[in-house]
């Protein structure tokens, strides 16, 4: 049996964090589906709108060739977009694990037979740190 898995996320300002998580993922399932978090949805998470716009993050994934399917992600309630997907796993850096959010998240989709599996964090690069250089200038 195909086992899907699902990695959201902004990929605002797309760096080799980005590219760990998602070559990895790749590593673990048949069919890679990536989501792109919208504007609105990113706005209202974490209070910053992105600095690369929805459809140009859409486009920058889907060209890197390791992606199956990029679709819209427009909620922090995964469930929502696994009743259109139907993944087995979703990929998170492991900076959720063991966190409140994390436990939620696993609760959330064990409830529809879905697992979350961790990757290393990249320490070296993180959007928020590329956005605060970028505003200090």
């Amino acid at each position: 049996m195909a086992v899907v898995g699902y990695v959201p996320g902004a990929w605002d300002m797309f760096h080799i964090g980005h590219l760990n998580i998602l070559k990895r993922a790749r590593e673990h399932c048949d069919t890679l589906v990536v989501g792109v978090v919208t504007d609105d949805a990113l706005t209202a998470m974490k209070g910053n709108p992105p600095i690369v716009p929805f459809e140009e993050r859409m486009a920058i994934v889907a060209a890197i060739g390791i992606v199956d399917e990029v679709v819209a992600d427009d909620s922090s309630d995964k469930l929502r977009v696994w009743q259109r997907v139907h993944f087995d796993i979703l990929f998170k850096g492991d900076d959720w694990r063991g966190t409140a959010k994390g436990q939620r998240l696993e609760e959330s989709l064990a409830t529809v037979g879905a697992s979350v599996h961790y990757f290393p964090y990249t320490l070296t690069t993180s959007s928020t740190e590329l956005r605060r250089v970028i505003t200090s200038w």
